[in-house]
């Protein structure tokens, strides 16, 4: 694995929702570094992948846990954005959103609202709601790197960039204001 600066250069093998997210990024003149690798379906999987997305600066960089919750009704859906080597607890959460009953979203609504699968689960894919139909909750914690990482809607590849970049432009341009937890 190699840690390379910016989108691919030969985008003819990657799927339009990977290459919608370095156009977004572009377009927003972020500064970004990219990992290619196999699927990363686990937190596990990712931990050499956040040895190479970390080389370079003097923090270590994570791929945080990307959840994709609803209800039980199955009527409101949130991304929960938190540290990888965090529990979660669902009872927590559910008291501070005020939302009871909180589980993991079937994998239909998923790709309904993020065009993204199980295994893919990032930030980067609301850009894709744009019904706005999932709610954003980012536990304060990842909150306090300097720098963020994440797939780019796929899980053979993942990114950084500073968290400021995230906070101050991603989410802005994507529509989705964020809701601060504490898990």
């Amino acid at each position: 694995m190699e840690l390379l600066k910016g989108r691919p250069g030969n985008a003819e093998r990657r799927l339009d929702k990977e290459i919608r997210v370095y156009d977004l990024l572009d377009s927003l003149g972020i500064d970004y570094q990219r990992v290619d690798h196999e699927a990363a379906m686990t937190m596990e999987a990712c931990e050499e992948i956040d040895r190479v997305l970390g080389q370079d600066v003097e923090e270590d960089v994570s791929i945080c846990k990307n959840l994709f919750l609803c209800n039980r009704q199955e009527t409101e859906f949130y991304l929960l954005l938190m540290p990888g080597d965090k529990p979660f607890k669902t009872k927590n959460l559910s008291a501070q959103i005020g939302s009871a009953r909180l589980s993991f979203a079937k994998p239909g609504y998923m790709e309904k609202y993020l065009d993204i699968t199980p295994g893919s689960v990032s930030v980067m894919g609301l850009m894709n709601d744009g019904e706005k139909k999932v709610r954003l909750l980012i536990d304060e914690d990842v909150l306090d790197k300097e720098y963020f990482a994440c797939h780019p809607c796929i899980n053979t590849s993942s990114l950084r960039f500073r968290t400021s970049a995230l906070t101050e432009k991603v989410i802005p341009a994507m529509g989705h204001e964020p809701v601060l937890v504490k898990l």
